[in-house]
């Protein structure tokens, strides 16, 4: 079993955080900022890796600005980027209703919710800017749902005991997804924006520490393209997909992220992934992925586990007498909106001791049938009803008349590229938004803070950071195609497509990866330990061995080739998985969704370590042989706590 000797480096990472009070850190910030003026904006091209919220958000406001954008999806249209996924809702600290809602009590929330692993001034910023993503959402056409007089309606989601999430039945990251498309698309018709569907970022070209453009590859033709910019932006979403069984879409991956790492970016708490406690449990071999019922349901949804292990009767044949709330009897101030890492590690808890309901015992209850008789069908149908269509039709039960079955699953990922207060990674002239970033989550993310975190970053945010750092670059040229960075970039991409090729073993990519997600699941899942995850990094260095022995890949590199595809993410899943496993082991310490075994309170709670751990790790990467990097090295950024002092969780 691995021993791990990881190396450390000195001195802590500078955030670039202003100093001074976090509250009033983004407004001093933006003043001084450097600004771009309008007859020069168009001399800059830059370069929006991703369509999601964050993406089409940060290229259509940079697109308005005047500058130049080169927009990237590999999706056939922008709309259809996996922010379409979120369901319940989008928080801000708007409405102000007599449940005493605030900035500060935002503020709080999200920090303790974080569990003391986020930045703080960056949670600021997110809760003042929460207020201006509704009205621009509201005003772009958005539908959201609405008071009888008008008013945006609002609900509450886990972690909070105040109504501040926004939501569109549940659909919200659909119609959100639908109206920053939409204007997206008005910047391509304005000629600001160029669009390029149906491209996956490759590599970046990146020399003497600074980004000057991607590659590209066109997933129809094959054939492979460079664009140099001035700025560079990715907006690429998670890392969930690795875990194989994930909420997440099959072409959702972390491979522009991952080549940005392998260039010079750090990666931070690659081991903060969440697992949604209401997704649908695994039922079958076959099932290629799980599937999302909103956290919103538990605003009106109870969940309960037989009293008796091993009780198999139907969920309706068992009296009340029989049944375990046990959210409620743990944590009777928030009962079912516990926070999703509490949530999910409680599910797991009843699973492992025998409460698990359904064929394959994976699951526990989420029932409306109390909810029901309170408020009528009607209002039950008002609130979720295309969600409970969509678990009808993944699994053959009305869930009026049945409890739904829910279970833990991987989900959003709080880690991903370190970058500093401006969103800027450690290469210059790369900035990250959305979930593939870090700042904001810390250990566990808030329901409903993901679509809202995306919003401000590519609305709010990047629009004024990367001007700043552009007005020190004007009248610089593009690289030319000919320099010897792009050349030598564009022949790595090249030659690793071949390699995949080349190995011409027997077994298909899905599944290499599906043996991955069983060894995450196991070593890295919701609840670790530091023989488990030595274990884990064993296997999977094994794992990846086999991969590029063994894996069969047919048909050429100059075609439509979606197998191609698929072992160029898997791939660098296999090498994210082991630095997943890494930072879990190194982190010596329980906090939000990292559970470690080890570090836990007598009554089973997440014990911190703040004297030695309170600091985000952020990883840089070490050369190894071709899918077999070196042992990464860990640089650190201290955390502090200025408005929300340092304290122990309690939800009960």
């Amino acid at each position: 079993m691995t021993i791990l000797d990881i190396p450390r480096a000195e001195p802590p990472l500078d955030g670039h955080t202003p100093d001074g009070d976090p509250a009033t850190a983004w407004h001093r910030a933006k003043l001084h900022y450097k600004q771009v003026s309008p007859l020069n904006r168009r001399k800059f091209t830059i370069v929006v890796v991703g369509t999601g919220l964050a993406g089409s958000g940060a290229a259509a406001a940079l697109g308005e600005l005047g500058f130049n954008v080169v927009a990237y999806t590999f999706h056939d249209a922008a709309r259809r980027a996996h922010s379409v996924a979120a369901q319940g809702g989008i928080n801000a600290a708007r409405g102000r209703k007599v449940d005493g809602d605030s900035l500060d009590r935002f503020v709080k929330d999200t920090v303790k919710g974080g569990d003391f692993r986020a930045r703080e001034a960056d949670v600021f910023r997110l809760a003042e800017e929460s207020v201006r993503v509704i009205d621009h959402m509201d005003a772009i056409g958005a539908p959201f749902a609405r008071e009888y007089g008008g008013q945006l309606r609002t609900r509450s989601f886990g972690g909070v005991q105040v109504s501040r999430t926004y939501y569109t039945r549940g659909q919200t990251g659909q119609q959100l997804q639908v109206a920053a498309a939409r204007t997206l698309q008005r910047q391509v018709a304005a000629g600001t924006v160029e669009l390029r569907t149906h491209r996956e970022v490759l590599d970046l070209v990146v020399t003497d520490g600074r980004v000057r453009g991607v590659v590209a590859r066109d997933l129809r033709t094959g054939a492979i393209e460079v664009q140099a910019a001035h700025a560079v932006v990715l907006a690429t979403g998670g890392y969930g997909k690795a875990f194989f069984h994930s909420t997440l879409a099959h072409n959702s991956n972390v491979s522009a992220a991952w080549r940005a790492h392998r260039r010079g970016a750090l990666f931070a708490s690659p081991s903060y992934l969440q697992f949604h406690p209401t997704a649908l449990p695994v039922s079958s071999q076959w099932q290629s992925k799980t599937t999302l019922m909103s956290e919103s349901l538990r605003n009106d949804g109870r969940i309960w586990v037989p009293k008796k292990a091993g009780d198999d009767r139907p969920a309706n044949d068992i009296p009340e007498e029989e049944r375990d709330y046990y959210l409620e009897r743990k944590y009777p101030a928030y009962g079912n909106l516990a926070p999703r890492d509490i949530s999910s590690r409680a599910a797991r808890e009843q699973i492992e001791a025998g409460h698990g309901v359904g064929p394959l015992k994976n699951s526990v209850y989420l029932d409306f049938r109390d909810a029901i008789q309170r408020l009528g069908k009607k209002i039950i149908e008002q609130r979720y009803g295309n969600l409970f269509e969509m678990y009808a039709d993944c699994t053959g039960e009305d869930p009026y008349t049945v409890p739904m079955r829910i279970a833990p699953g991987a989900h959003f990922s709080m880690g991903g590229l370190w970058s500093d207060y401006d969103m800027q990674t450690s290469i210059e002239g790369l900035f990250v938004g959305g979930e593939a970033g870090w700042g904001y989550h810390g250990a566990n993310r808030l329901g409903a803070n993901s679509l809202l975190s995306a919003c401000v970053d590519g609305m709010f945010t990047l629009p004024h950071t990367i001007p700043n750092y552009l007005a020190g670059h004007l009248n610089e040229p593009l690289l030319a195609d000919d320099d010897p960075a792009v050349t030598q970039t564009v022949a790595d991409a090249t030659g690793r497509l071949e390699a995949l090729l080349a190995v011409g073993g027997k077994t298909g990519s899905d599944r290499f990866h599906r043996e991955l997600g069983e060894i995450l699941y196991r070593g890295c899942g919701v609840a670790r330990s530091k023989g488990g995850l030595a274990q884990a990094i064993d296997e999977i260095r094994d794992l990846r061995h086999r991969f590029w022995s063994d894996l069969r890949v047919p048909g050429t590199g100059r075609e439509l080739n979606q197998e191609l595809e698929k072992a160029g993410r898997v791939a660098d899943y296999l090498e994210l998985a082991e630095l997943m496993c890494v930072d879990a082991y190194d982190r010596d310490e329980s906090c939000g969704a990292h559970f470690r075994v080890d570090h836990q309170t007598p009554d089973g709670e997440a014990l911190r370590d703040d004297r030695n751990w309170c600091f985000v790790s952020a990883w840089e990467h070490t050369p190894g042989t071709l899918g077999q990097p070196g042992m990464p090295v860990r640089h650190h950024e201290p955390l502090t706590f200025a408005a929300v002092p340092l304290q122990t969780r309690n939800y009960q």
